[in-house]
């Protein structure tokens, strides 16, 4: 009888029970979002850092795993090249442009060596001293093509080739070009490196930790390991609050929702009451209900994010977002505690009216 009542109850007001469950599920798909968005920049960081085709990445003393590594000399690079069953060592600048981009040097026939070079969608390598090498989500982000002029470091430069994404940068200039317009001469900020069989990738890492106590050396696949939420700064605070914020709003819905509901249905309670329901029967069913928003908010919330992941890829590509299952209970546990916190006091009110003064109600 409770849960006929409880559907009849949310059926009676359709309009105020759509709102609900869309805000809510508004508030999961924030939280799925944000997870989705971090979870999906960071494993595309650490499948163009796989991409280099290396086994070995070398960074500067001192550098953080997220974020530019610091500049380091150059000589370090054919001193790396010397070492026993060290196969190809290629090494790159990166130089910030603005946000989250960076263009990247690359010496191009080492890294094609190392990488087995890049997959040109338009257009072709470097030819001229003003051609830039573009991946194919910058192109569609700023919806450029090969052949195309584009403005970096305050220069203009021709688009020679489009590659596919995935490997090592989104923009790509010549090492020595670069070099010299950032005034990084005999500047690397990352080396790295392939060795002639994998069962020595240890025993060279050994050795480089042993020759360059202070550089931070990682196998690719330790390094690409670390592109985790928990090893970027204030990013996990950050979802933690955007999840406070979601249980809020989910209180204030809920809360306004009940509440306005209480008010509309106290005649309503007081039959019920009169008919013999107890102050527990009452909570429950305005529990159930509650609920019951709860799960569909979270469907929908879950729905909207395949919504989020195509508007994000289509206007802004580079901005990767991946979807998260893993978070669905998280996302529709956090959507349930901010509904059942926000019909408490709707529900006890209701619970506590006298069943006389609810049915004289007007």
């Amino acid at each position: 009888m409770i849960n006929k009542l409880v559907v009849e109850n949310l059926k009676h007001r359709p309009i105020r029970t759509m709102l609900s469950v869309v805000v809510i599920g508004v508030q999961v798909t924030m939280v799925l979002t944000l997870v989705g968005v971090s979870r999906g920049m960071l494993q595309d960081t650490a499948q163009r850092a796989r991409g280099a085709g290396a086994d070995i990445l070398i960074r500067a003393p001192g550098s953080s795993i997220i974020g530019l590594s610091t500049d380091f000399s150059a000589k370090v690079l054919p001193f790396v090249a010397k070492l026993p069953h060290v196969a190809l060592v290629s090494g790159t600048v990166v130089q910030a442009i603005g946000g989250i981009d960076t263009v990247t040097g690359v010496d191009l026939p080492t890294f094609t060596a190392m990488s087995g070079g890049f997959r040109y969608l338009e257009g072709g390598p470097f030819s001229k001293p003003d051609d830039i090498i573009v991946d194919e989500y910058y192109a569609k982000q700023h919806h450029q093509r090969s052949g195309d002029k584009l403005t970096v470091l305050g220069r203009d430069w021709h688009i020679c080739g489009v590659i596919e994404q995935g490997k090592l940068a989104r923009l790509l200039l010549p090492i020595t070009l670069l070099q010299d317009l950032t005034a990084k001469t005999d500047k690397l900020t990352v080396i790295y490196v392939k060795v002639d069989e994998p069962p020595n990738v240890k025993p060279v890492i050994a050795e480089l930790n042993d020759k360059l106590k202070e550089y931070k050396v990682y196998s690719i696949e330790e390094y690409a390991s670390l592109f985790s939420v928990a090893n970027v700064p204030a990013l996990k605070e950050f979802i933690g609050v955007i999840i406070g914020l979601g249980v809020f709003i989910g209180f204030l819905v809920v809360f306004l929702s009940m509440y306005t509901a209480v008010l509309e249905r106290t005649r309503e309670i007081g039959v019920l009451k009169a008919l013999g329901a107890s102050p527990g029967f009452i909570m429950n069913m305005l529990l159930r209900e509650t609920v019951v928003l709860a799960i569909g908010g979270t469907i929908i919330g879950v729905l909207l994010t395949y919504g989020s992941r195509w508007l994000i890829m289509t206007l802004v590509p580079t901005m990767v977002q991946v979807i998260v299952p893993d978070w669905w209970p998280i996302a529709g546990a956090i959507a349930l505690v901010g509904a059942v916190i926000g019909a408490i006091y709707p529900g006890l009110r209701a619970a506590r009216q006298n069943a006389i003064e609810a049915l004289a109600y007007d």
